[in-house]
């Protein structure tokens, strides 16, 4: 009796991005099928719109295609899928705003110019506040995966802790215990940026 194929489903997903690199299709395919709710949910959180999130995604696992072959096989290409999400999506929005700020010299209909506002100020909150964020994912990234991993999933891409504990192949209450150690650890390195005040996670 000949052994049945197995369904690609039951393949592993090192083994999926091993024939993914070899021209598989049909192994992409399933690999943008396992990744495809954790995209959307991500690129959602960034832009705020389904549509323009939907368009992203696709144009993500249009890059990953093209960029298999730089992927290492050591990472988890889930975790790879969300960077490249998360990259596409904020280059996104950032040109989006690029698109909608006013020329200066757009003028008045009397043909005077209007008065520059006032920025200064926000300019120092927006410099503190980026600041911040600069700081922040820096040492996310200096975490260890075990704990990176879970801060990605449950505080940036806002997952449930049901579904993170589901994703990480852990008990609920293991997925809690990994996210405190992981805030824990996280608060204790931005302290050591003196000059930023930091509020718990």
């Amino acid at each position: 009796m000949s052994e049945q194929p197995q369904s690609l489903a039951e393949i592993s997903e090192v083994e999926l991005v091993r024939r993914a690199q070899a021209h598989d299709d049909a192994a992409f395919q399933e690999l943008m099928r396992r990744t495809k709710s954790s995209s959307m949910r991500l690129a959602l959180s960034i832009l705020k719109n389904r549509e323009e999130a939907e368009d992203q995604v696709q144009n993500s696992f249009l890059n990953a295609w093209k960029n298999l072959g730089s992927f290492h096989l050591e990472a988890k290409f889930s975790t790879w899928m969300r960077t490249i999400v998360s990259n596409q999506s904020l280059m996104f929005l950032r040109s989006r705003r690029k698109a909608s700020i006013q020329p200066l010299d757009a003028g008045r209909e009397d043909g005077s110019m209007p008065e520059p506002p006032d920025t200064r100020a926000d300019q120092e909150q927006s410099l503190g506040r980026r600041e911040i964020s600069e700081h922040l994912r820096a040492e996310v990234k200096r975490l260890p995966p075990l704990f990176r991993e879970i801060l990605e999933l449950r505080d940036l891409q806002e997952i449930p802790m049901d579904e993170v504990a589901a994703q990480l192949g852990v008990s609920k209450a293991a997925a809690k215990s990994r996210l405190a150690r992981a805030r824990q650890m996280l608060r204790e390195r931005m302290q050591r940026h003196s000059s930023l005040r930091v509020i718990a996670v």
